[in-house]
């Protein structure tokens, strides 16, 4: 089997539009944590800011975390998958991707202005909410026409199929759930984290871990044990995840931590099942920066969990960097990784130059550091994180300049994808065009 390397490559202008979109967002959302540092080592910084306050811009740094930065990669992921992106309906990619970024852009808007569901991820309101799920039905409604044109074979066929199905749900569920009215803000029914609401979570990222592959990676031959026993495990945790059932049940309880234990199985599994695939060489420094933060975030989350530890971190700058570690961590390697293999084989020194590699990575190793020692201060004085003094004020301090790094760092990707030689062409790879035939 030729490798990664030898196989012919597509000039994709879906890819480097999508790309380059998740990049600026990725700048913005960055922009606007390092602001928030700045506020919260000087507080009083927020007279000055009017009515968009340090709680108003926090909404729009989460939501572009996660509907521009981590979403729009994933739809590169789809117009490659779907080979959107190589044929008559290329042009469309474009202005697909700009009617996204237009509606996040709305929503910032809104969310600037005070306007909110009041829910965690579900802050879409007003105009906004109708906005952004159009835009995710005109994707939708390119990838059908794409599939239509070229719906491929046999198991390539029914996966696209089983894709279309699950997309389609999206935007209906996105502006159904985003209703203040659905359900309560705070459920009573429920004392927060279980081990089976974790799993069940968790499950959710190793479902879409090992989906990633398909569409963008060659299978290696002989490697089929790898990919079954990943899929056979899957399946019986998703099996265990539905026994233990939904339940206000205490984190001390032996089956809830065991159950979520559960996951350790996944940090070799993982690796072994991405060895299974082809990748090009150019994402071998992702590859291992998204394995070691997966490996990472698996152990601390579950050590996390125990009892005596969770009732120490709960509410402390701990979770807050366990949250990093999870997307800037974990989740924005995967993404690089990810858009190092889509794109175009001169285009990927934009995403690994080792100096910005270093940055992003060593940054978030930092911040993740100093947050943990920031929460264990808070657990034995709640009033660490209230009341300016000195210890505070050094973590502070050094929470801002690891986020300086991973915006030095996002900047040069952006500034950089200007250079893509793949966002003015839109002949398909006599890759695509052998498959195609």
């Amino acid at each position: 089997m030729a490798s990664a390397d030898t196989m012919p490559r597509a000039s994709s202008p879906g890819v480097a539009i999508a790309a380059r979109h998740a990049l600026a967002w990725l700048v913005v959302g960055n922009a606007i944590g390092v602001m928030l540092a700045i506020l919260l080592l000087v507080p009083s910084l927020n007279l000055w800011l009017g009515e968009w306050t340090y709680g108003r811009w926090m909404m729009v740094h989460m939501n572009t975390a996660l509907f521009g930065w981590a979403s729009l990669p994933m739809v590169a992921f789809l117009l490659h998958a779907y080979r959107v992106d190589s044929g008559a309906l290329a042009t469309w990619c474009r202005p697909v991707v700009w009617l996204w970024s237009a509606a996040l852009l709305a929503g910032c808007c809104s969310w600037l202005g005070g306007h909110s569901s009041g829910k965690l991820f579900l802050d879409w309101s007003g105009f906004p909410r109708l906005f952004f799920p159009l835009a995710l039905v005109a994707l939708w409604v390119l990838l059908a026409m794409a599939f239509v044109h070229r719906p491929g074979d046999g198991v390539s066929r029914v996966a696209k199929v089983a894709g279309l199905l699950v997309l389609l749900a999206v935007p209906f569920a996105l502006y159904f759930a985003s209703d203040p009215t659905v359900y309560p803000r705070i459920n009573p029914d429920t004392g927060g984290p279980t081990g089976q609401s974790q799993l069940e979570s968790s499950l959710g990222v190793v479902l879409i871990l090992l989906a990633v592959p398909f569409g963008i990676a060659p299978r290696k031959r002989h490697t089929g044990r790898a990919v079954w026993l990943a899929w056979v495990v899957f399946a019986a945790e998703s099996l265990l995840c539905f026994a233990l059932g939904r339940a206000d049940v205490s984190h001390r309880v032996l089956a809830q931590w065991l159950s979520l234990a559960s996951l350790l199985l996944w940090i070799p599994l993982v690796p072994a099942y991405y060895r299974a695939f082809t990748w090009r060489a150019a994402t071998r420094s992702w590859q291992i920066a998204f394995l070691c933060w997966w490996a990472a975030l698996v152990l601390t989350g579950w050590f996390l969990f125990l009892p005596g530890i969770l009732d120490r971190v709960k509410f402390t700058d701990v979770l807050v960097g366990h949250s990093l570690t999870a997307v800037a961590g974990f989740l924005s390697a995967l993404l690089l990784f990810v858009l190092v293999q889509l794109l175009d084989e001169q285009d990927t020194w934009v995403l690994t130059r080792r100096w910005s590699f270093l940055a992003w990575n060593l940054g978030v190793a930092a911040y993740v550091v100093v947050m943990s020692i920031s929460g264990w201060m808070e657990f034995g004085n709640p009033e660490f994180t209230i009341i300016p003094g000195t210890a505070r004020a050094v973590l502070y301090t050094l929470r801002l300049l690891t986020g300086l790094a991973m915006l030095a760092a996002s900047l040069d990707w952006w500034v950089s994808s200007f250079s893509f030689s793949s966002a003015a062409s839109a002949k398909p790879s006599t890759a695509l065009e052998a498959e195609a035939a």
